[in-house]
Formats: C-alpha cells, structure tokens, sequence
C-alpha cells in the first residue's frame, strides 16, 4: 500500500490561504476517488475540495477554523496498492485528474484486507455513509433539525441540495424532542468563528473602527410607487420577475448619485484617496444560511427596472445555494439593506467598508397622514441611510436622501431620461 498526501490546492485569484470551514471525513474513514473530503473559503467564496485516489484517511492536517497556506499538507490517505505516492495538490470540485496519472499515483497491487473492507463500505447508501452536500445546505440543515443521512437526494451524482433538505421537511419527517416546561438549562457553548461568520465580524469590526458613521432617517410616501408596482407585476410579461421595491430604489440611486457622485465612490483610507464610480455597482446585503452576503448588480446605470429586478434575484439565488462567486461578491460602490418585513421602524446600517454610503429599507406599513384637510391612510416607509462623515456632511447625505424621497414619492420621474 502507499500514501497520498493531499496539498491546498490554489483557488486561483493571487490567493495565497484559505480558511478550512468543513471536514467531510475524519481519520479512519474511506474515501472514493472524486469524494468531497473538505471545504475551504476564501474572501466570500466556498470551494470544496474532491480526493484524487480511494483509500483511507489517516491523518488531517488541520481544524475548522484554520488558515491553510497553498501547498501546505491537508491530508493524508493510505492508498490502494503501490509505493508511497508523492504527495500533490488536490484539484478543486471543477476539475479531475486525468487517467494517467491516476494509474501512476496509485500503481495497482493486491489490496490488504483491511482496505478492502474500507472500500467495501463505500458501496453502502445506508444512513451511516457521508452525505454530499454544500457548506451552506450542511448549515440549513443542521439549523432545521434535520440529518443529511436521512434525506435521498434527486441528483444522479447524490449530492443533496437545499430543495432536497425543503422536500423532506415538508413531509414532516423530523422529529423534534419538545423541552421540558420551566426546567433549569445551566448549560454553556463556546462557539468558534469561522468561515462566514468569521468573515462578517471581521469587516463589522473594520467599518466601525475605521468609519465614523452619520445616519440619517426619512420617512416616504410609497403610495404611488405600490400601486404601480402591483400595476406592473399584474401585467409583466412571463420572462419578466416579480418586482419588489429594490429595483426602484436601484434605479432611484442611479439618477440621485449623477449629482452627488462622492456618494457614489470609494475611500482609501490609507491613501486618503477617494474614488469616484462612474458606473454604479449596487451592493444588495442578503441573508443565507451560511450568513450575510453581498452580492452585487453592477452597472445598475445601464439597466432598466425589470433587467435590475432579474439580476439581483439571480444573484440572490446563487447566493442563497453558496454558489456565487467571487467577482459577484465584490466591486460595490454603494450598498442597499433591507430586512424586508422584518424591517423595523429604524435601522443603523453599518458601511460597507470602502464605500462611504448604504441605504438601509424599513418596512412598509399603512399609517395615517395628514393631506391638509384630513388623515388619510398612505402606505409609508422609512430610509435609514449611513454615510461616511469623513466624506459626506449632514447637509449632502440630507439632500440625497431628500432626492430619493423625491423619486419614490412621484415614480413616474424614475422613468424620465435626463
């Protein structure tokens, strides 16, 4: 028998380490060739980790939570017949090595019987066998009760996804013990930050210490906007999504931003160089089992209300399955947040740090309104918008906010060039 050590591999993108997020296997499991054995993450990005050879773990090289050096040992696996085999740089899920050096990797010889019993149980489906599945539906999955085991998958290559997971509680398949009633919990976690969740604390930590944030609230009439947008959701054309306000909104910035274009910009702070954005590069900050993302609809200027609509729920989806890359989660200019229903009467977004400016979205509720003779009920909303107060007075951040209460209140002049 031999040894394969298995290297981070290079994600591409000048990276030079990754943080391990998820071991599939531990030592004393069997392996197939083209098994996912890990998942690693890089700025926001998930790339999961396949092994070359079959055969038997018998060392990790490091915990969830560790930052891995390229090239550095990951893993070692006790190969199938051959000499020691040289240890090599594990492909990412998207590529396979070719045949050839399959074959010389792992020269063909009698298999012991303990390997042989090893391997043998990689041909059980039964519950005790590693699920396939995503970081992120690993996540889902662990927070709706539910063990990956026990869910079939309906994809020929047996990896399990979020559907998958949604399929099996819709049939009600889980079984939650339910607590006892006023019974004394004394007991205390320690959770270790990693992946997503460390990631988000650490660009938290850097907009707050290194922004000096300034937010500012106004309350908007959405009247007009919901009934044109239930106008034009009734009536759009089958290829067309359903529009929520953001696209609105999106568009709304486009035209405000064309007269206060330091809002629309950058900030080195190291450099003290603001960069100005001529295209606007919409940051949509979105919620996933694996935690907040930020996908972006770029050149948001060049796009009308349904292109923005169709963009920013495909970037949605990809988001939400773990499957956006890393160009998509990058490159913002300014950033929307919205909570939707869950949206509070006022927030105090946080800057995505460099940009200077976010638009923070309440909820919309019906409340009543004075028209000069009588109250009336108007659909109303709040804007609860942060700007860098090194960058942008009170006055500029009131009068783009101004600007867009202006745009949302009368929809119509979104729709006007110039």
């Amino acid at each position: 028998m031999g040894e394969f050590t298995i290297k981070m591999p290079d994600v591409g993108e000048g990276v030079a380490e990754a943080e391990l997020v998820e071991w599939h296997v531990k030592a004393g499991d069997p392996v197939r060739e083209d098994m996912v054995i890990a998942a690693v993450m890089t700025d926001k990005a998930t790339v999961e980790i396949p092994s070359p050879v079959s055969g038997t773990v018998t060392w990790l090289g490091a915990e969830v939570g560790d930052t891995v050096a390229v090239k550095a040992p990951l893993v070692r696996i006790e190969t199938v017949g051959g000499d020691e085999a040289p240890a090599q740089s594990a492909p990412l899920a998207s590529e396979k090595p070719s045949a050839a050096a399959s074959e010389s990797e792992a020269p063909a010889r009698p298999q012991p019987a303990q390997t042989k019993q090893a391997l043998s149980q990689l041909t059980n489906t039964g519950p005790q066998e590693k699920s396939l599945a995503s970081p992120s539906v690993r996540l889902f999955a662990r927070e709706s009760g539910v063990d990956l085991r026990q869910v079939p998958p309906n994809r020929p290559d047996g990896r399990i996804l979020r559907e998958d997971v949604e399929q099996y509680l819709a049939r009600g398949t889980t079984s939650v013990a339910a607590p006892t009633p006023f019974a004394r919990n004394t007991t205390t976690e320690d959770v270790k930050l990693t992946g997503m969740r460390r990631r988000i604390a650490e660009k938290m930590s850097l907009s707050t210490s290194r922004i000096p944030h300034i937010t500012y609230v106004e309350e908007i009439d959405m009247t007009a906007l919901e009934d044109l947008r239930a106008t034009m959701n009734r009536d759009r054309k089958p290829e067309h999504p359903k529009l929520t306000i953001l696209p609105f909104l999106m568009r709304a910035i486009v035209k405000a931003v064309a007269d206060q274009p330091d809002i629309n910009a950058t900030f080195n702070d190291d450099a003290g160089i603001l960069t100005r954005s001529g295209g606007v590069h919409v940051g949509i900050a979105a919620q996933t089992p694996a935690g907040l993302v930020v996908p972006v609809v770029r050149h948001a200027e060049a796009r009308t209300i349904w292109d923005c609509a169709s963009e920013m729920a495909r970037l949605a989806e990809a988001a939400r399955n773990g499957t956006a890359t890393r160009d998509e989660l990058t490159g913002s200019t300014i950033t929307i947040s919205s909570l939707g229903a869950l949206g509070g009467i006022v927030s105090t977004p946080v800057i995505n740090h460099p940009e200077v400016a976010i638009i923070g979205v309440n909820k919309i509720a019906t409340r009543p309104a004075w028209d000069g003779t009588q109250f009336v009920p108007r659909k109303m909303m709040n804007l609860s918008s942060s700007f860098d107060h090194r960058i942008i007075d009170g006055w500029d951040a009131a009068t783009f906010i101004q600007r867009i209460r202006v745009l949302l209140e009368t929809p119509a002049l979104i729709f006007i060039e110039g």
